[in-house]
């Protein structure tokens, strides 16, 4: 069972720089989008500089039990492990743009925002999520960090209480036809024949993990690469003992690879404190694939 531990080793292992080259040498994808989603792919995969489709696709096959589209969170799931929802960013400072559905502590099976094949594709009711958030500038990845949703984003009923509230208020306006939606509102027949409806729908954004946790690190203008990570402790050593004594053996043999204890705030409530891990690669000169 594949892991986020797993991918941060192949990442140090095969750093990528540029990933939109990295993907049509493989014959991966084309778009900068579908590139890192392909590169996070490989990373969990242990498929890095694969050519050999037929034995990528089983590796692929073996290590995730759903992989989705761009409309409906999220974009995989590990078999039997965390669900993983990647996202691209042009600069360390731009807000991730979630449209219609809100930050994700956790996925739940039952939630009307995810597909039939996503809740099929194993028994199970809630999934811990990995956001896998990319800096990428002219094909270019510089930032790529990896936090859990849990440490990231408060529970849902944060953001439902909102999202309720404001399509009760505009459900309570008199004189306008209403149908039932899920999202925010729908008004029908809005001209004299009936014939226009409006939708009203929610654009949720969220600060970029790297803003959101620098006050743990915020070195990020003089290396090529950096990895940030985030991992509370309970996630951390929840992964097999044999995957966490890699990462920990790599990085006393990779000076630039490195594991810090730290303290982070419980998106709940930040007067709270919780262990965590923060894990730091940073990475010179682009590797040639």
């Amino acid at each position: 069972m594949s892991n986020i531990i797993n991918a941060i080793i192949n990442l140090v292992k095969n750093p990528v720089i540029n990933i939109t080259e990295y993907s049509v040498s493989h014959n991966r994808a084309n778009s900068t989008g579908e590139s890192l989603e392909e590169y996070i792919k490989d990373l969990f995969a242990g498929t890095v500089g694969v050519d050999d489709f037929n034995y990528r696709n089983r590796l692929i096959s073996e290590t995730f039990s759903y992989l989705g589209n761009q409309n409906n969170p999220p974009d995989s799931i590990l078999r039997n492990g965390d669900a993983i929802e990647v996202k691209k960013i042009e600069n360390k400072f731009s807000a991730l743009a979630l449209n219609s559905s809100y930050p994700k502590a956790k996925l739940y099976s039952n939630s009307k925002m995810i597909t039939s094949a996503c809740k099929n594709c194993e028994d199970w009711t809630e999934k811990d999520i990995i956001y896998c958030v990319g800096v990428v500038n002219k094909n270019r990845l510089s930032v790529l960090s990896m936090v859990y949703g849990i440490d990231y984003a408060a529970s849902a009923e944060n953001y439902e209480r909102i999202k309720h509230a404001i399509s009760t208020g505009i459900k309570s306006i008199s004189d306008i036809e209403f149908s039932k939606t899920n999202e925010l509102g729908r008004v029908n027949r809005v001209d004299p024949l009936g014939i226009t409806y409006l939708r009203i729908r929610g654009m949720w954004h969220i600060e970029n993990p790297m803003k959101v946790f620098s006050y743990l690190y915020n070195d990020f203008s003089s290396d090529d690469f950096n990895l940030i990570s985030v991992i509370n402790k309970n996630k951390y050593y929840s992964c097999p003992a044999q995957d966490i004594e890699k990462l920990e053996s790599l990085a006393k043999t990779t000076d630039s690879l490195k594991i810090i204890d730290v303290l982070i705030k419980n998106p709940d409530n930040p007067a709270i404190l919780k262990d965590a891990k923060l894990i730091i690669f940073t990475y010179k000169g682009v590797r040639n694939v």
